[in-house]
C-alpha cells in the first residue's frame, strides 16, 4: 500500500504524489539536479545540506545502492523528489534498494509527480522553499509553514556539515606534499584524489583560524565544496585571507566563492543555480571545453574582483564566471567538481597545478 505524500512550494503550487523512503515532514530549498545517474554522490554530497533535490532523469534508483559511491557518512539532503523510484533494483554491487535507502536514514521523499513541470516552474521562477509531507497534515496547515521559512541567502550551512575536529586521510603510501583542507562539507572522491596526486592530508574544521593552519605548516591548503551562502561564513573568509600569499591556495565550489570574498570580491544568489553533471566550461588559459559536474546556488560576481585575479573559467551556458587564479598570492579556484568524472577526467589537471605551486613551479 502506498501513502500518499505532497509538495507544497511557497508560491502556493501543490504536488500529489505518494511516499518515496521515510513517512514524514521534510522542508526546504527546492532545486533540481539534471544527471542520469549518480544519485547515491548526490544524496550524500554535503553541498545539499538544506535542500529537497529533484532529479530531472524520470527513472531513478534501478542501480540500487552499496557502500562504496557515498561522499560522506550519511545522507546529506532535506528531502528527494522522483518521477518514478526504483524499488526493486538490478546491479551486481547493491546492497540496498533506493527507497529502503531513504527509509533508514530518515529521509522523507515524494515520487509520481510530474518532475519536468516542477522543473520547468524553478528554471522560470527560481529555486524556492518547500515542504514535503507524507504525514497526512492540510496543505494550509504546510503553505503557511512553507512561507515562514528563511531564505538560503544568508544561512551559513557549513557549520552543519563540517567535522568536529582535525583528522587525517589515511592512504598508502603517503604523499609528498603536506596538505590541509578545510571542511566546509568536503566529499570523499576530493580526498582520494588530492591523495591520488601525492598529497598528504589532513581535514580541518570549517572555523579553524590561519593562525592554527601555519601553525601546522601545511606545503598548500584546500578549500572545499560546502552548502549556503558563502557571505554568511565569515570566519572562512577571514581564515583565508589570512592565508593568502603565505601558503598555495587551491579552492573549489564554496571554497572558490571564500577565495574570492577574500580577495575583496562578492557573490551573489543565482536563479536556480548549477546543478549536474553536463555544464560545458570554457578554459580561457587553453582555450578547451570541458564537461563539469556543479553543485552551486551562488556565483562569484567577475567584475568584483581586484586587478590580481584573473579571470580562467568560464561558463559556456550561461556566461557565468567558473574559475579564476592570483599569481600574486599563489591561489586559484573554480567553481565546479574536479574530482567528478563527467567528462570524465577533463578536469583532473587542476590537482596537478596544485602540487606544481607547491612544488614551486609557478
Amino acid at each position: 500500500m502506498s501513502t500518499d505524500a505532497v509538495l507544497v512550494l511557497q508560491d502556493g503550487t501543490v504536488y500529489h504524489g505518494t511516499a518515496f523512503g521515510h513517512i514524514g515532514e521534510t522542508s526546504g530549498e527546492v532545486c533540481f539536479n539534471t544527471g542520469m545517474t549518480g544519485y547515491q554522490e548526490i544524496l550524500t554530497d554535503p553541498s545539499y545540506c538544506g535542500q529537497i533535490v529533484t532529479m530531472t532523469y524520470p527513472h531513478v534508483g534501478n542501480y540500487g545502492i552499496n557502500e562504496e559511491d557515498v561522499e560522506s557518512g550519511r545522507i546529506q539532503v532535506a528531502g528527494f523528489v522522483v518521477r518514478d523510484g526504483c524499488e526493486m533494483p538490478s546491479n551486481f554491487r547493491a546492497t540496498s534498494s533506493l527507497p529502503d535507502y531513504l527509509d533508514r536514514q530518515g529521509i522523507v521523499g515524494i515520487q509520481n509527480i510530474d518532475t519536468r513541470a516542477l522543473t520547468r516552474k524553478l528554471r522560470s521562477e527560481g529555486a524556492m522553499n518547500g515542504i514535503i509531507s507524507s504525514s497526512g497534515r492540510a496543505v494550509e496547515e504546510l503553505l503557511e509553514e512553507v512561507r515562514a521559512m528563511p531564505s538560503m541567502a544568508g544561512q551559513d550551512l557549513a557549520r552543519k556539515v563540517t567535522c568536529d575536529a582535525s583528522w587525517h586521510w589515511e592512504s598508502a603510501p603517503a604523499g609528498r606534499f603536506r596538505v590541509a583542507a578545510i571542511d566546509y562539507g568536503i566529499k570523499h572522491n576530493i580526498l582520494r584524489l588530492l591523495a591520488a596526486h601525492d598529497c598528504d592530508v589532513t581535514v580541518f574544521p570549517a572555523q579553524t583560524s590561519a593562525a592554527d593552519i601555519l601553525e601546522f605548516n601545511p606545503d598548500g591548503v584546500f578549500l572545499s565544496n560546502g552548502p549556503g551562502d558563502p557571505d554568511a561564513v565569515s570566519y572562512g573568509i577571514e581564515t583565508v585571507r589570512g592565508l593568502l600569499g603565505k601558503k598555495p591556495v587551491f579552492g573549489i565550489c564554496l571554497g572558490h566563492q571564500l577565495l574570492a570574498l577574500a580577495l575583496d570580491g562578492k557573490t551573489y544568489k543565482m536563479k536556480f543555480g548549477h546543478r549536474g553533471v553536463n555544464h560545458p566550461v570554457k578554459n580561457l588559459l587553453t582555450q578547451k571545453v570541458e564537461i563539469t559536474s556543479q553543485n552551486h546556488g551562488f556565483a562569484v560576481d567577475p567584475d568584483s574582483l581586484p586587478a590580481s585575479a584573473e579571470i580562467t573559467h568560464w561558463n559556456l551556458n550561461d556566461n557565468t564566471l567558473e574559475g579564476f587564479r592570483s599569481a600574486e598570492h599563489s591561489a586559484f579556484s573554480v567553481q565546479y567538481h574536479p574530482e567528478a568524472a563527467p567528462g570524465p577526467h577533463d578536469s583532473r589537471y587542476l590537482f596537478e597545478q596544485f602540487t606544481a605551486l607547491m612544488g614551486g613551479d609557478h
